[in-house]
């Protein structure tokens, strides 16, 4: 993707999961090789939710439809529809959607999201 002109994402890169999670990944390594920062568009059903991680990239995140939870060095902090959180790289959280309902957020990351710099915990 050059940088120098516009560029419309019409088939974001979808991440294979095996949780129910849907994640649209429309700018970042996966989706156009760009490392400085990723975008995605994501749906997570209820129940839904990952191990803790500490990841080495700050994330904002952005709720569309429904609530999340997060918790955030201990504690338990929910967002709903129109609000949204930064969350600095190397701090210790975990996502989650322990509701009835799903939810749908754009996730921002800056670099952009691997895998490699998740750093999640593994899950007992």
């Amino acid at each position: 993707m050059s940088v120098n002109k516009p560029f419309i994402q019409r088939k974001p890169f979808i991440v294979p999961t095996d949780d129910g999670k849907l994640i649209a990944e429309h700018f970042g390594l996966a989706s156009d090789g760009n490392s400085n920062l990723s975008i995605a568009y994501m749906e997570a059903p209820p129940g839904w939710s990952e191990p803790f991680q500490m990841p080495d990239f700050d994330e904002y995140t952005i709720i569309l439809e429904g609530k999340k939870q997060f918790i955030i060095n201990g504690e338990t902090i929910v967002l709903h529809a129109g609000e949204s959180i930064y969350i600095p790289k190397n701090t210790r959280v975990q996502y989650a959607n322990p509701f009835d309902q799903p939810v749908k957020y754009v996730a921002i990351c800056k670099p952009a999201f691997s895998i490699d710099a998740v750093h999640r915990e593994s899950q007992i």
